[in-house]
């Protein structure tokens, strides 16, 4: 079946014309629209994973832009996004139910507002990829080349703002599903993941202009453009050329850097009772008999032990268990990096109290020397916005609590490891490792808790968003995990260790520290923000275009 129709206009001149883009009829728009969420959702890392589709998944929804309606462009956006979406998010629902303790029909109707939010930014890329076509060339063969230019800027603009506005969602942007590809991901050390997906985008755009290329029955009379899809092949040359050369410089540099000998313990406390108070003490037990068992089972004694996010299941200064840990870390002369809930004292201040989920690192006399507080919280997880307003959200604000934001990305100081901290969600925004690593971190700790996930897809899509952090700011990556996926990135993206999902489990890795600072760090995170500026000035050139035409045929009088 062809992608793209083509008719020609008759016309008495001898110049051969150009196919016309013909629009789309009936549901052939949202069939396309759903075929393009498949197989996203295929490509999407969990069950399936098979990666390969993402560089043909949005050829049938590219193959509908300039040729819809305003309408049309908003149902395919909604066929599209709500099945990929719905996939990617369904697992919010039993996470609510069980452990937010909401009744099904509130726990539904969450997800599907979620849903439908995310499905927004699918919206708006049909509707204005759709209205720069539609405003900018009729033309199949300029269409074509244009669509080379405008989706990836336009996606990945978007991707920004997803990313960015109301705290920010930016939940498997569609280059993390190459995350165990390192040979394909070496250029987000440029631009961060988005320079992947934008790489994404652009060759599902070439393959869409050369199967209509193809198409095109007249090659002489076919109005293409070579030069844009020439100009993007030598781009897409230089990101395959520079990740293949990156690699081997990055393998060599490792080579020769320092290395730390870390450890990090799974300790598989199942979510409904890790904060029952009788179990405090099994808790605590488990995470001390797995490091001891490292301590006692490897060769060398590790430079640091890493335990996951909330590890401590209560308030250290309260808690005599805390003597447990203390005294472990004195008695072996070791460093431990823990998750632990903490609060401090302010009378002076109008909030007496503040909450924080914290990583405390402990050193080798038995002391606290520096502490990291959760600088990005999850809303509705560690705090309810409008939590006054939403009376209906009653149970889970009443689990949830209310816990204050860090304001610091300072590294802590580990003798000769500093450990940027990264905790749970905070692995979703590069900008928050990319800050600590500018800061002087030479090594990446994501501690984390996904046993709310259950056996869904999330802890899949948790672990490949974390990977792209090593590889962004060339820094090895430690993951503890209550319930998993624990494990070591190095610097080049490699996965050197990783652990089943709820099995408790301690794993050990000499790793490398690195120094140096990539584009990335010193610019680069720019990129995203820069592709919406230019999807900006495409649509409003496109707009002048249109405008421009109008008056020049109202001079000419039709």
């Amino acid at each position: 079946m062809a992608i793209v129709s083509i008719s020609t206009f008759s016309t008495p001149s001898t110049e051969p014309t150009e196919p016309v883009l013909q629009p789309l009829r009936g549901c052939s728009p949202y069939i396309r629209a759903l075929f393009s969420a498949v197989l996203l959702t295929v490509a999407m890392p969990g069950k399936i994973g098979w990666w390969p589709f993402l560089f043909v998944a949005l050829l049938p929804l590219l193959s509908t832009l300039g040729r819809l309606s305003v309408r049309q462009s908003i149902l395919t956006g909604i066929v599209c996004g709500m099945f990929f979406y719905t996939g990617l998010l369904y697992w919010i629902s039993p996470v609510l139910q069980r452990y937010g303790g909401m009744h099904p029909v509130v726990t539904i109707t969450a997800l599907f507002a979620l849903v439908v939010y995310m499905t927004t930014y699918l919206c708006l890329f049909c509707c204005l990829g759709n209205s720069i076509l539609i405003l900018r060339c009729r033309s199949k063969g300029t269409s074509a080349a244009l669509l080379l230019l405008a989706a990836p800027t336009l996606w990945v603009g978007l991707d920004f703002l997803r990313g960015t506005l109301f705290t920010g969602i930016p939940w498997m942007d569609i280059g993390y599903a190459l995350y165990r590809q390192p040979l394909l991901i070496q250029a987000a050390d440029l631009g961060g993941h988005h320079v992947i997906t934008f790489a994404v985008v652009l060759i599902n755009a070439l393959l869409l202009w050369l199967i209509s290329r193809i198409q095109t029955a007249d090659a002489a009379a076919s109005g293409y453009h070579f030069a844009p899809p020439v100009v993007v092949f030598l781009l897409l040359a230089f990101l395959g050329g520079y990740s293949t050369v990156r690699y081997q410089q990055i393998v060599s540099k490792v080579a020769t850097a320092d290395t730390a000998f870390i450890s990090a313990v799974q300790g598989n406390i199942q979510q409904n009772i890790k904060w029952v108070p009788s179990y405090k003490e099994k808790t605590i037990d488990q995470y001390l008999l797995l490091s001891r068992q490292v301590v006692t089972e490897e060769t060398e004694k590790p430079d640091l032990f890493v335990w996951p996010e909330t590890a401590l299941p209560f308030y250290p200064a309260r808690e005599p268990l805390m003597n447990k840990v203390l005294d472990f870390v004195w008695e072996k002369d070791i460093l431990l990096l823990t998750g632990s809930p903490f609060f401090t004292v302010k009378p002076t201040q109008r909030k007496k109290v503040a909450y924080y989920n914290s990583a405390l690192l402990l050193d080798r006399t038995g002391s606290m020397s520096a502490r990291y507080n959760k600088q990005h919280l999850v809303p509705f997880g560690e705090y309810v916005p409008l939590r006054h307003y939403l009376w209906f959200l009653k149970p889970l604000v009443e689990v949830v609590g209310n816990f204050t934001a860090g304001d610091s990305s300072q590294p802590l100081d580990g003798e000769t490891i500093q450990v940027g901290v990264l905790i749970c969600f905070e692995s979703l925004f590069p900008n928050i490792a990319r800050k600590e690593v500018a800061e002087g971190a030479n090594l990446l700790a994501n501690l984390t808790n996904d046993a709310w996930y259950g056996r869904s897809v999330a802890p899949d899509h948790s672990w490949a968003m974390t990977v792209f952090r090593s590889v962004e700011n060339r820094r090895s990556l430690v993951r503890a995990a209550n319930t998993g996926i624990s494990g070591f990135v190095s610097p080049t993206g490699e996965i050197l260790q990783e652990t089943e999902l709820f099995k408790a489990k301690a794993i050990s890795a000499r790793i490398p520290l690195m120094t140096l600072q990539s584009v990335f760090v010193r610019g680069g995170h720019h990129f995203d923000s820069i592709c919406l500026f230019l999807a900006l000035i495409l649509l409003h050139l496109a707009v002048c275009r249109h405008q421009k035409n109008k008056k020049i045929r109202r001079c000419r009088g039709f």
